[in-house]
């Protein structure tokens, strides 16, 4: 406890001190960071101005990407803006602010893939009762409650993480991520933090075992129709589901739960970037792109900008 100083920023050593490797992290930053709030956005502005993807799948699909325009968005601008001006500082308010908005986004991506499950279960697996089901009201009770379960969870970390007294303020990451922000913590109440990451990894693990189970269901369904055709249309928008949450939760869990005797500062960098910036540049494609009703909208779009239309209505 000798050690204990008050902490008034921290320093978030990020990928490297050398300046040719932080001018190419700023570059490929940059550009991932172009795909997404371009992908996302994309998404967004069609479905907000296509009647026809105004269904309850699109609007979780909105809601999903919202969350994951700000869990990037709040922690890829102050990483490109430290590597650009060869900088590693982050204030202690920062830090506080970017934990809990990043934790909050995330946490109900979580969620809310959760529930995109059911709805594809409830459209596959009784599609006569879909309407009736899925109806607006309860499709807002349920991306509500994502919300609010992913800000609850993030309330809880911020509160714990940020009342141990920290040793150091040196963050072996590019942003205030929960494992680092532990390692430099030295009071003995960081285990109140750990069965507070216990828990929110219970709840991860119990969202994938639904999901897993759900899908069992889909696919034993989906095996069952006779055409080929609504076969490959179910399958084509479940198996990218599956592929993203594997990616997101599976590199979640391993970070956060990973043996210290096998961690490294790079494989906790690598695993960083690739639950929090790959899911997001990947969802608008995997999710939509290749969905045909979205590409006519985005056709629709693009004819409406080039000739000149000035109408504001939404198009069909």
């Amino acid at each position: 406890m000798s050690n204990i100083t008050i902490i008034n920023y921290f320093l978030l050593l990020g990928f490297s001190n050398q300046r040719e490797f932080q001018l190419l992290q700023f570059a490929v930053f940059s550009a991932m960071y172009l795909v997404i709030l371009t992908g996302n956005l994309i998404l967004i502005i069609l479905v907000a101005l296509n009647t026809n993807l105004q269904t309850p799948m699109y609007f979780f699909l909105v809601n999903l990407s919202i969350g994951e325009l700000g869990s990037t968005s709040v922690i890829i601008p102050k990483s490109m803006a430290n590597a650009l001006m060869n900088s590693t500082l982050i204030s202690y308010s920062e830090c506080v602010t970017q934990m809990l908005f990043f934790v909050f986004f995330l946490s109900s991506d979580v969620f809310l893939l959760t529930v995109m499950a059911y709805d594809r279960y409830v459209a596959i697996c009784h599609p006569l009762h879909y309407a009736s089901m899925m109806k607006w009201g309860r499709c807002i009770q349920l991306a509500g409650g994502s919300w609010m379960a992913g800000l609850l969870n993030a309330a809880v970390h911020t509160g714990t993480i940020f009342s141990l007294p920290f040793c150091s303020n040196v963050i072996h990451q590019f942003f205030c991520e929960i494992p680092h922000l532990m390692k430099i913590s030295c009071a003995d109440s960081y285990l109140n933090e750990i069965w507070t990451l216990l828990f929110s990894c219970a709840l991860g693990i119990g969202c994938f075992v639904f999901i897993v189970l759900t899908y069992v269901q889909i696919f034993s369904t989906v095996l069952s129709m006779p055409s080929m055709a609504n076969r490959q249309k179910a399958f084509s928008t479940c198996i990218p589901h599956l592929i993203v949450l594997s990616v997101l939760v599976g590199t979640i869990l391993f970070t956060y739960l990973m043996p210290a005797s096998i961690s490294s500062y790079k494989l906790d960098q690598m695993l960083a970037v690739i639950y929090s910036v790959v899911p997001p540049m990947m969802n608008p494609v995997i999710y939509s792109m290749r969905n045909k009703d979205v590409k006519a909208a985005l056709g629709k779009l693009f004819y409406w900008k080039i000739s000149g239309k000035n109408t504001m209505l939404p198009f069909h």
